[in-house]
C-alpha cells in the first residue's frame, strides 16, 4: 500500500494545502530534506479546534487537533513533492499545544499527529519529536505541528 491508499483506508482525505498566513512559504527543500512550516488544525479554511487544552479542550480533542494539523502538513508535503510516495521518512516533528499553565500531557496531545504519520507511512513515519505546551498559538489554535521530511532520491 502507498501512503495515499493508507489515508483512504483510514477514511481520511487530504485538505487543500493551507496558504501561508504570513511572510513565509509552506515548505522549503534543502537537499533531500523538506522543511514544513507550522500548520494549524484547519478544514475548509476554518479552524477546527480553538482554545486551550485544560480549559476549552481536552487531551482527546487536543489529539484530534494535532491530527488535523498533521493532515494539513501532509497536504503541504504532497503539494511540494507531487506525491506522498516520494517521502522516505518523517524525520522530526515539533508539536505545540495551546494549554493551561502547568499542563504536563503535551506528549499525549501530539500523539494525534505522530500516530497519523505512522498509520500513513508505517515505520517510515516514526520520528524524533518535541511536544511542548505553550500558552498561546496563532488564531487561538489548540495545536500546531512542524515537520522535517526526508525525500527519496
Amino acid at each position: 500500500m502507498n501512503p495515499e491508499s493508507n489515508l483512504a483506508a483510514l477514511g481520511l482525505v487530504l485538505p487543500q494545502p493551507p496558504a501561508a498566513a504570513g511572510s513565509y512559504v509552506p515548505t522549503v527543500r534543502s537537499g533531500n530534506l523538506l522543511y514544513c512550516a507550522g500548520t494549524l488544525p484547519m478544514a475548509d479554511g476554518k479552524l477546527t479546534h480553538a482554545g486551550q487544552v485544560g480549559r476549552e479542550q481536552t487531551v482527546e480533542t487536543g489529539a484530534k487537533a494535532a491530527e488535523a494539523c498533521a493532515l494539513n502538513t501532509l497536504a503541504n508535503i504532497k503539494e511540494a513533492l507531487g506525491s506522498l510516495d516520494r517521502v522516505s521518512r518523517i524525520v522530526f516533528v515539533s508539536g505545540y499545544v495551546n494549554a493551561v499553565d502547568g499542563f504536563a500531557e503535551s506528549p499525549a496531545v501530539i500523539n494525534g499527529a505522530s500516530d497519523l504519520f505512522v498509520k500513513v507511512f508505517g515505520d517510515a513515519g516514526r520520528h524524533a519529536r518535541a511536544a511542548v505546551a505553550v500558552n498561546g498559538l496563532p488564531r487561538r489554535a489548540t495545536a500546531e505541528i512542524q515537520a522535517v521530511v526526508e525525500i527519496k532520491a
